[in-house]
């Protein structure tokens, strides 16, 4: 279905004396049907032929009102404030055939318009359509375009409280024919007193998230993420109780021959080895920040009560701003991390921070703007707006990243455990398709996917339809469960990737976390085919910027995901290497002798086979005096020496 938006009633200020009311039509919708919703395609008002002023004066817009499309044009409508007026005639217009084909092609879809009146939204639809049966000739469908609207309106004192616009259904003109028609536009406005004070006026619109159906969804959505977190907590819980608390058990108390089953203490050389391509790794984890650190920031606005229901302009000029100041976060961030790792590259990993994001979302919106100025659509932008941004993001958002990128370079965090790694990676062993990446960012996205669901969908019949978000608290909630359990999932299949002796995690973790993203994307498309949208420019709106916003969770999510497996190795990491966790030198030789020895003799072939063993003898300083002269080729000799101290084996033979 379609519809004609919106047609704007304001004044220059909030209370009135009998003066008129400006009126200002705003712009023409397509609507299309979705699951409890609707999604929209705008159009300016008078691309239909309503009556219109001699000269059209458009409302200057800021620059959120202009992202969001609104272009609010003036009005006939002669309004004034607590004055009565019915049957007032508005003009009297002559619709020629493409006139009245566009009324009838907005009539079959369902187009309507939307009002604002000293900021209060209103809506009217455009016309009806009658079926074959319900016509008196029996001949159909007929199309009938509305001629009269009905404007009630609430005050209290002199200021504007409430209003309503409807189509009156008993004046209409038959508009199924192409052929040239006469029509009286006309309107009547009735004003009555009310008692609600002007600080509630707006409170009808946040109450409709509180209806009993709206109300249930989102109680069901919260107890489905609650329960989906409880379970995974409890059963990580018993996974590292049991598991990773024995591993270090037995490393602490030197159980050797329990030791073999502990797979991740052996890569202990290889777990920090630096991630292939660390400069984008360091821009993924810096822009993954950055637009974490927005996501709160829009939540502390929506708290504040920045965002009220229909405050045109102020969700997307938030967006814009905090997303331009949140820059320095992204520099400083990848720097630090890369600048940790290598002393160049850092350089380009601010540079790549700054267009990861931005790069593929401009060049989508750059394409959707093209498309949209086709077809002649509110949602295309300006050329002074688009060269606006352009300006902001170049003298404001790039000195941001490189400043926080010389910032972060020039104060990076100490690493917290030891990245020394061997000079050769260890051969990963073969893994079974289980603990294959696919299969670990299936698990890893569907279950936080699975709890944020219901609210997705609410999500976006709100950004695509006429549904209205007023309870951000549910959707801080939802999305904090989000973060928690991404964060899980991850530290849980980083232990069961090293376990197997597998130490790629870091791109792997990344993925995992991103993984809930595909599965928006997929519940998008989803939601796409059972909304019966249609045409090119409904579709590439759609998937074009559903494509970005889950582009955007992909990135903050794998910079959760990476952040809290780094946490984790960091930790376990650092437990085995505290002096307090690790045998003694002479335990840990002894040990080793017991293991290699036959029949009290001691056999260390050329080719030993185990030089996972020697490799850690070779850490303690004993063996560093013994071998640092002379060289790795004398083990066997140094071997020998420390076993005879160790045991007092003087006729130890070899």
């Amino acid at each position: 279905m379609g519809h004609i938006k919106k047609i704007a009633l304001e004044a220059c200020d909030r209370a009135y004396d009998s003066q008129l009311i400006r009126v200002f039509d705003h712009r023409v919708e397509s609507y299309f049907d979705i699951p409890d919703g609707l999604c929209s395609e705008t159009y300016k008002y008078y691309e239909l032929a309503f009556c219109r002023p001699d000269k059209v004066l458009e409302k200057k817009e800021g620059l959120g009102e202009v992202l969001n499309g609104d272009r609010l044009a003036n009005a006939l409508y002669d309004l004034k404030f607590a004055v009565n007026n019915t049957g007032a005639v508005l003009c009297q217009q002559k619709l020629n055939r493409g006139d009245v084909a566009k009324f009838r092609d907005a009539i079959i879809n369902d187009f309507y318009y939307q009002m604002y009146y000293d900021d209060l939204p209103l809506w009217a639809f455009i016309g009806k359509v009658e079926d074959g049966s319900l016509t008196v000739d029996g001949k159909g469908p007929k199309y009938f375009l509305f001629t009269h609207v009905q404007f009630d309106a609430l005050y209290n004192g002199n200021q504007v409280i409430e209003i309503h616009a409807f189509s009156d259904p008993s004046h209409v003109v038959d508009v199924t024919e192409d052929i040239d028609v006469k029509v009286e536009f006309t309107y009547s406005i009735i004003w009555n007193g009310t008692s609600t004070p002007y600080k509630n006026r707006m409170d009808r619109f946040s109450g409709a998230s509180l209806l009993p159906v709206l109300h249930q969804t989102h109680l069901f959505s919260f107890l489905n993420s609650i329960v989906i977190l409880i379970l995974l907590l409890g059963l990580l819980t018993v996974l590292f109780m049991r598991h990773l608390k024995n591993d270090l058990r037995k490393w602490s108390i030197g159980d050797e021959d329990e030791e073999k089953e502990v797979g991740w203490k052996y890569i202990h050389g290889d777990v920090f080895r630096c991630p292939t391509n660390l400069p984008l790794f360091s821009a993924v984890l810096g822009c993954g920040t950055q637009l974490l650190i927005m996501v709160f920031v829009l939540f502390v606005l929506a708290f504040v009560g920045v965002f009220y229901p229909y405050s045109r302009g102020a969700l997307s000029s938030s967006i814009f701003i905090s997303y331009t100041l949140t820059s320095a976060a992204a520099g400083y961030t990848s720097a630090s991390f890369c600048s940790q790792y290598a002393e160049t590259g850092w350089e380009r990993s601010v540079f790549l921070a700054g267009i990861l994001f931005v790069g593929p979302f401009i060049s989508t919106a750059f394409i959707l703007n093209i498309l949209a100025t086709y077809f002649s659509a509110t949602a295309a932008l300006p050329l002074g707006t688009i060269f606006v941004i352009f300006l902001i993001h170049a003298l404001v958002a790039f000195p941001l990243i490189v400043l926080g990128g010389v910032t972060g370079h020039r104060y990076k965090s100490d690493l917290q455990s030891s990245p020394v790694t061997k000079k050769s990676p260890r051969e990963i062993p073969s893994l079974a398709w289980y603990r294959k990446t696919p299969a670990q960012m299936f698990l890893a996205g569907l279950l936080p996917f699975s709890a944020i669901v219901l609210e997705l969908h609410n999500l976006c019949a709100t950004i695509w339809g006429y549904k209205i978000y007023t309870s951000p608290g549910i959707l801080f909630i939802t999305f904090v469960i989000l973060i928690i359990l991404t964060a899980l999932l991850s530290v849980g299949l980083t232990y069961f990737q090293l376990t197997v002796e597998d130490h790629e995690w870091w791109w792997r973790s990344v993925l995992r976390g991103g993984s809930t993203a595909i599965f928006m994307f997929t519940y998008c498309i989803y939601f796409f085919f059972k909304s019966n949208m249609s045409g090119i420019l409904q579709t590439s709106l759609f998937f074009g910027y559903s494509a970005c916003l889950c582009y955007a969770f992909f990135l903050m999510l794998g910079a959760v995901s990476f952040q809290a497996s780094l946490l984790f190795v960091r930790r376990i990491y650092f437990a085995v290497k505290r002096p307090g966790n690790e045998p003694a030198g002479g335990e840990k030789v002894m040990r080793r002798w017991k293991e290699v020895s036959v029949g009290g003799r001691i056999v260390i072939p050329e080719t030993w086979g185990q030089e996972d063993l020697l490799k850690d003898w070779i850490d303690y300083s004993t063996f560093d005096k013994l071998l640092a002269p002379k060289g790795v080729g004398l083990a066997r000799e140094a071997l020998v020496a420390e076993v005879r101290r160790g045991c007092g084996m003087s006729n130890l033979r070899v």
